[in-house]
């Protein structure tokens, strides 16, 4: 197979604008998608996520998040939304400014004000967000709004956007994103013609093969801004384009951007290269190396993502599971993880961070079957994005969780930041997070008032869980079905599960493996009306910030961390905070008695204006 070279997309592309662009891209990435398509995958796992419409989010405050998050962005002003990118290809801009990172600024220059810093950058996100809240709800003006973008961002699209434009493979990346998600969530059809041309306009702007950093800051740049692309995150939408529309150029594409010099070989051999990178990117690039082996085969892009998430976890994590202090990862054993509790306020890209989060871990689960992926998730889940502060009518939004020993919440100072946008993707992805499937039956991953439909062996099941959890210690099912029906249901077994933790149904014990770490494997003939309820023995723990600083240690109620409210500084011992209790059953409210009097704690969801503090130090 011929390499899909920069001199092709340049001769293809060099005076192309507009629907010129868009006719001409199309002979290169015409888009044989049904019979006549040869689509080579090397893998397919045998865990799959549902569609968005089997699962429905229930009253609780996931299902809140998401409808703001949707309500928010299906009212956002087309005409705003487009204006960077009519402006740039020539045409007239009706409407406002979106203001912050998404206008057009010449005087931009890396430094200073950020205003204009990546113009459109988010816009597919947005779009990608919706496509996906409209396949959580089959809202029909939602997918009305995402043809209504894609028709008219398809005449805007233009080679000349990204002239002078400081992260092309950035801006272009979540495009893709969104043009893909219009596609197969919302029934566009025009869409990945637009995504063909999208592709072919921003191809004369890339280099020749993904780049670190480090390598960009060597090649002479006009400030340092244009040093920050992120060409190694690529390939997994690359790869999704291949398989939709079995084009090879897409494939050639992505192929020539995973960047196994300097990330993908290293992590496969077992080497920790994380610290140094910019966190969230390097998270985001594991799915580009998962669908790197799904796609090309290669065992060694499966070992680079589960090695390099393990590193995520065992060297670059907080209590909560978020990570990257001032969006860098840490060298392991330097104690600057520690150090940065008085050093910085910004702990934990929280909006973006969860969403390459959740995605990483959906495919290591898929293809593993390992429980602890989801652990992962669930720490993710309650301790940060759960928590994040709405979106504001002026873009003004949550960015930062703040674990400094002095910590509030707050928004970002610029409008419109990158968590803008994957905000409302991260939160239409909860359904999806919460269960899987595979041949044999259903798989629980997340404890989450909701309602799954599915089929399985003919028939036709519903399962609604209903659940507090994690602040109360139980959750509850209940199955229809218009049958019998024989399939395994799987229960994710938390690792900080104790011993005390039981299953019945039907009100009787249930006699099953519950070992901690692992999905507990329930296989039966189910009949419809059972009711199965799981009870959590969930300890008190205490987590140190870094192996540098075993006295400053945060409060863990299984997956839940406890965050000190209005805080002071007196003397606390590990035996005060492990007999910290909740207020009442079910409660958000925590305390614990100290020699002075009384701590209070609550989880970073019930936080609002509230000084806080998530480490604590010991004086034992």
């Amino acid at each position: 197979m011929n390499a899909f070279t920069r001199r092709q997309f340049l001769s293809l592309s060099a005076a192309a604008t507009g629907a010129t662009l868009a006719s001409r891209s199309m002979k290169v990435f015409a888009s044989p998608v049904g019979k006549s398509a040869k689509i080579s995958v090397a893998i397919t796992p045998a865990i799959r996520t549902f569609s968005y419409n089997q699962i429905e989010l229930l009253e609780g405050p996931m299902r809140r998040q998401f409808d703001t998050n949707h309500e928010f962005f299906l009212r956002l002003d087309e005409d705003r939304l487009l204006k960077p990118f009519r402006q740039l290809a020539g045409m007239k801009a009706p409407g406002e400014e979106m203001g912050g990172w998404y206008d057009i600024d010449p005087a931009f220059n890396g430094s200073g004000s950020f205003h204009g810093f990546i113009p459109g950058h988010s816009f597919g996100q947005y779009l990608s967000g919706l496509a996906r809240a409209y396949a959580v709800t089959g809202s029909k003006p939602t997918q009305e709004k995402v043809r209504l973008l894609v028709q008219q961002f398809a005449p805007t699209v233009c080679s000349a956007f990204y002239d002078n434009y400081h992260l092309p493979a950035y801006t272009y990346d979540k495009t893709s994103c969104g043009l893909i998600d219009a596609y197969r969530l919302a029934g566009d059809e025009t869409a990945l013609a637009v995504h063909a041309a999208a592709t072919a306009a921003v191809v004369p702007h890339l280099p020749e093969k993904a780049l670190s950093r480090r390598e960009q800051y060597a090649l002479p740049h006009k400030d340092e801004a244009y040093c920050w692309d992120e060409t190694y995150t690529l390939p997994e939408n690359l790869f999704l384009a291949y398989r939709l529309t079995g084009n090879p150029r897409y494939r050639e594409l992505a192929t020539r951007f995973i960047e196994d010099d300097l990330y993908f070989d290293p992590l496969a051999r077992g080497e920790n290269v994380l610290p140094g990178e910019h966190a969230y990117s390097h998270v985001n690039a594991f799915s580009s190396a998962m669908q790197s082996y799904l796609v090309l085969g290669n065992a060694k892009h499966l070992r680079a993502a589960q090695n390099g998430f393990e590193f995520l976890r065992s060297t670059q994590s907080f209590a909560t599971g978020g990570w990257g202090p001032d969006e860098l990862f840490r060298v392991p054993g330097s104690g600057e993880i520690g150090a940065s509790l008085s050093k910085s306020h910004a702990s934990f890209e929280t909006p973006c961070g969860a969403y390459g989060h959740f995605k990483i871990v959906r495919y290591l689960l898929a293809v593993t079957g390992d429980s602890r992926y989801g652990d992962s998730m669930e720490n993710v889940l309650y301790n940060t994005i759960l928590g994040a502060k709405p979106l504001q009518e002026d873009g003004t939004s949550f960015y930062y969780s703040d674990y400094n020993m002095h910590a509030h919440k707050g928004y970002h100072p610029d409008k419109w930041p990158c968590c803008s946008g994957t905000f409302p993707q991260i939160t239409a992805d909860y359904g999806i997070s919460s269960y899987f499937h595979d041949d044999d039956g259903v798989y629980v991953n997340l404890y989450v008032p909701s309602r799954l439909k599915w089929q399985q062996h003919g028939a036709n099941l519903s399962l609604t869980q209903s659940a507090d959890y994690p602040h109360a210690a139980h959750t509850e099912f209940e199955l229809k079905s218009d049958r019998d029906t024989t399939f395994a249901m799987r229960l994710r077994i938390p690792a900080w599960a104790g011993p005390k933790t039981a299953l019945s149904i039907n009100g009787k014990p249930f006699n099953a493996d519950l070992t901690p770490g692992r999905f507990a494997n329930v296989t039966r003939t189910w009949k419809s009306g059972d009711r199965i309820a799981l009870e959590f023995d969930i300890p008190l723990t205490l987590q140190p910030v870094d192996p540098q600083h075993p006295k400053m240690v945060a409060l863990q109620h299984g997956s839940l961390s406890l965050f000190a409210v209005n805080p002071t500084d007196a003397p606390v011992t590990r035996a005060n905070l492990l007999r910290a209790s909740q207020l009442s059953a079910g409660s958000l409210d925590w305390e614990a008695v100290i020699d002075t009097g009384k701590m209070a704690f609550k989880p970073f969801q019930a936080i609002g204006k509230e000084q806080y503090r998530l480490y604590q130090e010991v004086s034992d």
